[in-house]
């Protein structure tokens, strides 16, 4: 594993982290034994990144916080979680945004994750107007002198919103999609992110497992997969199922790109891989609800770099068959 300072913090994470969105249940069928054998892993082999959210799990129950915290609870290896706070409240408007909102959302995911606090609280994709609200971030600084939490930051849907995020002084990190099929953020806002010394954390690494190459056209998903419900924006952003690429489109790109794979590598190491060539990221976080893919997962951190004449081939791809789709949405 390799490792990649933390923005302005002292930390230094692995550079391929833990997303667990999957083992709170919203990607289909899980099983608490197996999910926690993944986080075992995980951390055997490393990882000491696992993001997280108050929502991740059957009808938004945080129950992927549960395990996280049970995970801190069987470890004795320094581990650091980040939760997300912020869609859970009702209604879900930038003035909910306040002092007594995140607080209390913070108490809770305390409770589920059994600490007394909280490594990094991000902001869960607010409403566009919460960057307009000073308020809020004060609200942030307020509880990081409190005590429960020791830093914060923002996850967004877009690149502006990042931009706009880190003119606040104290946001350390920001969560954002980019992977093969979301290349934009690689072009303003990482030279920012890196001027201003603020985290990146590249979340969707693998577009909702499109990028694994274990898709075709016949695949089918359970019906509470929001790769199922939410291809076309039905219950969140659209961007955060398949990255907002067609289906089809995004299979057709998969075959392209699988040529460019050089033998020893999976194309989801080979995805990973190519994330990690950009300076700016700080670590990318793949989900797994199963040991064997945590495994394949964090090979990605000590691969090789890929040559230049490969990354340009993925820039033309992406250029041929994804940009008009995506490229000025988010």
């Amino acid at each position: 594993m390799r490792y990649r300072e933390f923005g302005r913090t002292s930390w230094s994470v692995s550079t391929i982290g833990f997303g667990a969105w999957e083992i709170g249940g919203e990607f289909g069928r899980v099983d608490d034994a197996e999910s926690m054998a993944a986080l075992h892993a995980a951390v055997d082999r490393g990882v000491n990144f696992f993001d997280t959210s108050d929502v991740y799990g059957f009808e938004g129950d945080g129950h992927s916080e549960k395990l996280l915290g049970r995970l801190k609870r069987e470890r004795r290896e320094p581990i650091l979680i980040a939760t997300k706070v912020g869609r859970r409240i009702t209604p879900h408007v930038a003035s909910g945004y306040n002092h007594a909102n995140l607080s209390a959302c913070i108490d809770q995911s305390l409770a589920r994750l059994g600490v007394e606090q909280i490594d990094l609280v991000q902001l869960h994709c607010p409403p566009y107007e919460v960057y307009y609200r000073p308020e809020t971030f004060a609200a942030l600084d307020d509880l990081v002198l409190s005590g429960k939490i020791r830093h914060y930051g923002v996850s967004v849907q877009k690149v502006e919103e990042g931009l706009k995020a880190i003119e606040f002084p104290n946001v350390q990190s920001v969560q954002i999609v980019f992977n093969l099929f979301r290349q934009r953020p690689a072009e303003l806002f990482f030279a920012e992110a890196l001027r201003r010394k603020v985290a990146v954390i590249a979340r969707v690494p693998l577009a909702s497992g499109m990028l694994t190459g274990k898709m075709r056209p016949d695949t089918r998903f359970e019906n509470n997969d929001h790769r199922v419900i939410n291809r076309h924006g039905e219950i969140f952003d659209k961007g955060e199922t398949f990255s907002g690429v067609d289906y089809a489109t995004g299979l057709e790109a998969v075959e392209e790109l699988r040529r460019l794979v050089s033998s020893g590598l999976t194309l989801a190491q080979f995805a990973l891989c190519w994330i990690l060539q950009f300076e700016a990221v700080t670590t990318a976080i793949p989900g797994a609800k199963r040991p064997a893919q945590v495994i394949d997962n964090v090979a990605a951190a000590d691969a090789p770099p890929l040559a230049d004449e490969v990354m340009a081939r993925t820039r033309e791809i992406y250029d041929r068959l994804i940009r008009a789709g995506v490229h000025a949405l988010w």
